[in-house]
């Protein structure tokens, strides 16, 4: 498969201030979305895609994130002994899903500094980065198409989505341009949040990268952007219109993606999740038929 050179890099540093109160003393990654915390859905995706080395960047509040993924003995113990195989093989998996690492961001500068955090532990080789606030399908293949696309041209590796046209302001839109023989695009160039008529297309960009180890030296001298922030997208920028580097290529998906990013698509995130499962949908999709009847 070749992917097992590649690490994943989860950037969890955010202070999730739409969430507050419940972010308080929280990292909004660790969020129940159903029953399992949203950055356990992405580390899941990460090991299906075979990679089994995750370095996710804490911010404050780090504790919860590695506690989670660490193994509790003496509650593996209780399940044990109560019998509750069910409980205990969630409970297990998520400290045998893959080997993860912590490094703190410091401050939040932006998710080009957090990803730049990640350089001494990635070294020379490609990585991956996922961000939290969206959580893709399992039935739905994306990550192993990316690094399929990486392995074979090198590139970096972005992933874009099809959105309604008047809402790409709300994300970073992609000016793209066919590659033949491919369902993939080139990218020719980024631009974050434009209004709708300023927009190259309605390809917006959503958050999986899968990057070549040359990136960090683009980040380290890419100059604070938006918010005093260093962006990612700006080093992306850069390598999409270099002739000479490998350049940027869009792999579009079309399948399931739930946003996490703010309270109402949280919530549409979970009805949707929890209403596709085989153990809670036979009750509550009838309950949310009536429940939409008296709206």
């Amino acid at each position: 498969m070749g992917s097992h050179k590649i690490k994943a890099v989860i950037p969890a540093a955010g202070l999730g201030t739409r969430f507050l109160p419940a972010t308080k003393a929280m990292p909004k990654e660790m969020l129940p979305v159903v029953d399992k915390p949203a950055i356990q859905y992405v580390v899941e995706e990460a090991a299906d895609a075979g990679i089994d080395d995750i370095l996710v960047i804490i911010g404050r509040n780090k504790n919860a994130i590695s506690n989670h993924f660490d193994s509790v003995p003496e509650l593996e113990v209780k399940l044990m002994e109560k019998g509750d195989d069910g409980r205990l093989a969630s409970v297990v998996k998520s400290s045998d899903l893959a080997d993860i690492h912590f490094v703190r961001q410091g401050e939040p500068k932006g998710l080009g500094h957090a990803v730049l955090r990640a350089r001494t532990h990635v070294g020379d080789s490609s990585f991956a980065v996922l961000l939290g606030d969206d959580l893709i399908d399992e039935r739905d293949p994306l990550l192993t198409e990316m690094i399929a696309e990486h392995e074979r041209s090198g590139a970096a590796v972005i992933a874009l989505m099809e959105v309604d046209p008047a809402s790409i302001h709300m994300y970073g839109a992609a000016a793209v341009e066919a590659i033949e023989g491919s369902e993939n695009v080139r990218v020719t160039g980024l631009v974050e949040k434009p209004a709708q008529e300023d927009a190259p297309s309605n390809l917006a960009i959503i958050g999986r990268y899968v990057l070549p180890a040359s990136v960090f030296e683009i980040l380290e001298r890419t100059e604070p952007g938006k918010g005093g922030e260093i962006q990612l997208t700006d080093a992306l920028q850069e390598m999409a219109a270099d002739p000479d580097g490998p350049g940027v290529v869009g792999v579009i998906f079309r399948g399931r993606r739930y946003d996490t990013g703010d309270r109402v698509d949280y919530i549409k995130a979970i009805v949707q999740l929890a209403s596709d499962r085989d153990d809670l949908g036979p009750e509550l999709r009838p309950w949310l038929k009536e429940f939409a009847e008296r709206l």
